[in-house]
């Protein structure tokens, strides 16, 4: 054999096996585990980027100004909007502030903060704190709760963080695939039911989301499992056609059972900012949300969003991650979450 040929076909087959290695690799990085400490950090850890934001720049604004005035008033909404909290969150929670400052007389710059802080916790309590505003599994079997939400949020990782919850608590759960556009969504998917100790219904790439949805429902009747978590491709909010699918899905599942899902939940990255609220805007109207899944929060100092979409939406955020791990997937808890970016 010629020996040039045996170097082509030598190198050929190298840049093949480092080809395989590099998508071995990657695909590890993918399905990383969401296994842990069981020791949770606290939440004020968790939203330190948040925390040092806000506190730092209300501790410059207040040093800076030091006395109660309109330019103290501007310098606090100001930083209220660079927290993400939203134009008109800002502003309303600047009125109130107001109103407190003339109701108790406040003269001094470092009274601000409780004042700052107890306005935004009953802002968030209007609605928040009622069980209604926690996920709705007490009680009903199977519990279905179906997943929406753009590329890239962290949809899947959160459906196996919570798949995780239940099956510690001693709950069946089945994970139904509904991405079917993607054969890695499907693959994924079936890696964090076996590491979860969830079951999962699945097809061939390409097929009828919906197909595989009902499927999905009439084995969790079938063999009675606790919880049904229901997976959906990353879809743009602009996107009608796929926006209509979601229309079609949930016609589908209740066929099989009338009140589900029990939950239909945006997942959304809080690092996105005001186009979390956009995301909501549009996929409450097609798919009416019962709730919001804010990943990324430990990534970010504008965790004030939360705060944003609770003001402008009405719509509960309902869980938060704030890490890798499975306990780093939260119930939203008000108090917590405003000690934890006050304290």
């Amino acid at each position: 054999m010629d020996t040039n040929l045996i170097i082509y076909i030598t190198v050929a087959l190298l840049i093949v096996i480092c080809a395989i290695i590099i998508i071995i690799i990657l695909k590890k990085k993918k399905t990383v585990s969401i296994e842990g400490d069981t020791k949770q950090e606290s939440l004020k850890d968790k939203l330190a980027k948040t925390k040092n934001g806000l506190l730092g720049k209300l501790a410059e604004i207040v040093n800076l100004r030091g006395k109660v005035d309109d330019e103290l008033m501007d310098d606090l909404e100001e930083m209220l909007l660079q927290a993400d909290i939203g134009v008109q969150a800002s502003g309303d929670i600047i009125d109130s502030l107001k109103e407190e400052i003339k109701l108790h007389k406040i003269t001094n710059a470092n009274d601000i903060q409780k004042h700052l802080e107890e306005i935004i916790r009953k802002l968030l309590l209007k609605d928040y704190g009622r069980e209604a505003d926690h996920l709705q599994y007490n009680n009903v079997k199977p519990f279905v709760a179906l997943f929406t939400g753009v590329n890239g949020v962290g949809k899947t990782t959160t459906i196996a963080k919570l798949a995780k919850r239940f099956t510690e608590s001693g709950k069946s759960v089945l994970m139904v695939a509904g991405d079917t556009f993607r054969a890695a969504a499907i693959d994924q998917l079936a890696i964090w039911a076996e590491r979860t100790g969830a079951d999962i219904m699945r097809q061939q790439e390409g097929s009828d989301p919906s197909s595989v949805v009902y499927d999905g429902m009439m084995k969790a009747v079938n063999k009675n499992y606790d919880v049904v978590l229901i997976d959906t491709a990353g879809r743009q909010h602009t996107k009608v056609n796929l926006m209509n699918e979601l229309s079609k899905i949930k016609r589908t599942i209740k066929k099989i059972i009338p009140d589900a899902p029990h939950e239909t939940l945006l997942v959304v990255d809080a690092t996105t900012g005001q186009n979390a609220i956009i995301q909501a805007e549009l996929f409450n109207k097609a798919t009416e949300l019962s709730g919001l899944v804010l990943t990324k929060l430990d990534g970010t100092a504008k965790g004030g969003i939360v705060i944003g979409i609770k003001h402008q939406l009405d719509i509960p955020v309902k869980l938060i991650g704030v890490g890798e791990t499975y306990n780093d997937l939260r119930d939203f808890d008000v108090n917590e979450f405003v000690e934890a970016i006050f304290e």
